[in-house]
């Protein structure tokens, strides 16, 4: 059997001292290995196979019986690492919260245990005519409070 433990050195040592970082290692049932890598000028396919073809000797040598696949999270993928969020910075996420609550709105930093998020709320404005209006507002909310985030699609 494969160790996730393993495979995670094996890639680090891989990719030390270039722009990459692990994002995950996934093992399925069959000794299916997923390795995610990424970068914050993304990954390009040369990349994947260098290090696929690193670590296919490597995994021989532990288990013959398995099947290896190297390659980015992909846009529809949520944010894992500290290093994805900054690479996020200015584009639309969506937060889904340990609650099941969710916002949308621009990230704009990544401090140490949290996010910041420019968000669009409703507040009521005027004197005598109290009328219900969109304001931008920053929020900031803590990775702990945070089930997952993604990057919001749009063309």
């Amino acid at each position: 059997m494969i160790s996730e433990e393993k495979i995670r050195k094996l890639v680090n040592q891989r990719i030390e001292g270039s722009e990459l970082f692990l994002v995950d290692v996934i093992i399925s049932a069959g000794n299916n290995v997923r390795v995610l890598v990424d970068s914050m000028e993304g990954v390009k396919v040369q990349e994947c196979a260098e290090i696929s073809r690193g670590l296919i000797g490597e995994l021989d040598l532990i288990d013959e019986d398995h099947s290896l696949e190297v390659s980015s999270p992909g846009l529809d993928a949520p944010l894992v690492l500290k290093q994805q969020y900054e690479k996020n910075i200015g584009r639309e996420v969506e937060v889904i919260f340990n609650d099941g609550k969710k916002k949308k709105g621009k990230l704009i930093a990544v401090a140490g245990k949290g996010i910041d998020v420019e968000l669009t709320e409703k507040a009521i404005t005027g004197g005598s005519q109290k009328k219900k209006k969109n304001i931008l507002v920053k929020k900031t909310f803590a990775f702990d409070e945070i089930k997952s985030t993604k990057v919001v699609i749009s063309f």
